[in-house]
């Protein structure tokens, strides 16, 4: 992976980790398209550079994450997360089947489409309109929405926001909620692939994610530029989605997904994958699809 090709994937991750369209199925396309390499070092990537859309919510709600007298606030996000991290430790391996399978990820976005263009008219009288408001049992129950997740394609945001919504937040403060579950939920993921996770294991390649890091300066490089970007990005797609979700619902994400799922459903069918022993990407999409589309 050169330079150019970490920049594309940063602002990809960035632009799409907040918004409801699947930032998994995104980035497999642009990688796909692109002819970048799946190694183990770019899927590290791919996870490692959701740090940086981390530090966009908290840069952007800093007064929310560093009010430390609001102690219902974290033990909100607590409570919330928690069933991400369960559920996906308990059902790894059945994850792990249907990782990496661009097809399927594009059926998922296309179906997913088709909820978001209903999901106004379901959810037209919200009764909770701040993060103040949200009970234990919310979070909870938002924190199972968003195990759905574990399907690529599916979008954490997505199902995160969608069950905020079934709680009877309104769209705005259900997707801010979305975007503060996500730094617990991301972090989780990102301290894992960089710290915790044996990449190549078994191989004469096997390192943890920060000894790929630090095994030369260009990684080195890559992964402080690639959060940058990601960062800036996330910044702007956030603001960018709380507009336009305010204003005019979910309806054209709908849309959106559902055109962008047959591309791309019409792409993988005519340039199948060849499967490769060497490649790890259902252990990657696991990682960073159950516990953070």
């Amino acid at each position: 992976m050169n330079t150019f090709e970490a920049i594309i994937v940063a602002i990809i991750e960035g632009l799409t980790e907040y918004l409801p369209i699947s930032s998994t199925a995104h980035m497999g396309f642009v990688a796909a398209l692109m002819g970048i390499p799946e190694s183990e070092f770019f899927i590290m990537f791919q996870i490692s550079i959701q740090f940086g859309a981390i530090l966009a919510v908290v840069a952007l709600y800093w007064k929310k994450f560093f009010d430390f007298s609001n102690l219902n606030f974290y033990i909100k996000l607590l409570i919330a997360v928690i069933p991400a991290l369960v559920l996906g430790y308990i059902f790894d391996d059945k994850i792990e089947a249907v990782l990496g399978n661009q097809i399927a990820i594009s059926i998922v976005l296309v179906l997913g489409g088709v909820v978001l263009i209903f999901v106004d008219k379901w959810f037209k009288n919200p009764r909770i309109m701040d993060e103040k408001q949200i009970s234990n049992k919310n979070a909870l129950t938002i924190g199972f929405w968003q195990c759905l997740a574990m399907m690529p394609g599916t979008s954490r945001s997505a199902a995160s926001i969608i069950g905020g919504m079934t709680q009877g937040l309104s769209r705005k403060a259900s997707a801010e909620f979305s975007f503060f579950l996500a730094v617990p939920t991301m972090a989780a993921a990102t301290l894992y692939s960089v710290f915790l996770k044996t990449w190549g294991k078994g191989t004469p390649n096997e390192a943890k994610g920060y000894e790929m890091i630090f095994q030369d300066n260009n990684h080195i490089m890559l992964f402080l530029l690639g959060n940058a970007v990601a960062f800036v990005v996330a910044m702007l797609a956030i603001k960018f989605f709380i507009a336009v979700l305010t204003k005019f619902g979910f309806k054209a994400w709908g849309w959106y997904r559902i055109v962008i799922g047959i591309l791309l459903l019409v792409y993988f069918l005519k340039n199948p994958k060849i499967p490769s022993e060497e490649m790890t990407v259902s252990e990657v999409t696991m990682v960073q699809s159950s516990i953070n589309d």
